[in-house]
């Protein structure tokens, strides 16, 4: 049996002291996992072209969500809508076949999860966040 809960899974979920969320933000977005109840704010500052500078989080999830949380935002700067949108559908498809690994630095680590589908939902949160704040931010000047 796989084994979920790894030290690195474990060991991850500390780093999100390092993102606390920002005081004017540019957006946010607030994502639910239906299949876990997990949840998570995003906040986003923008650079002048649209892509991100600095992230805040609240991460209300279990162990598997808080560190996706982390994975995510160790790589979230500098990301554009276009990129967060492909991040997205390459984790999405990992989660449903197994195959092939996305290309976000870090995910695999969360390849322990990817044999649980109840915990799938709360690995998607920062992407669906990442995607929706993004959607949502002002147009680049």
């Amino acid at each position: 049996m796989t084994k979920l809960y790894t030290p690195e899974i474990l060991g991850l979920a500390v780093e999100l002291a390092q993102y606390p969320r920002l005081d004017q933000p540019d957006a946010s977005a607030e994502v639910r996992s239906r299949t876990c109840g997990g949840s998570l704010t995003l906040d986003v500052e923008l650079h002048e072209l649209g892509h991100i500078e600095a992230i805040g989080l609240s991460v209300t999830a279990c162990a598997i969500g808080q560190a996706s949380a982390a994975i995510f935002a160790r790589q979230a700067r500098g990301r554009g809508p276009e990129d967060m949108l492909a991040a997205l559908g390459e984790i999405e498809t990992w989660l449903d076949r197994g195959e092939p690994l996305p290309r976000w630095p870090g995910i695999a680590t969360l390849a322990p999860a990817q044999a649980f589908p109840a915990r799938h939902g709360a690995i998607l949160l920062p992407w669906k966040a990442g995607v929706e704040a993004l959607c949502k931010a002002p147009l680049p000047r």
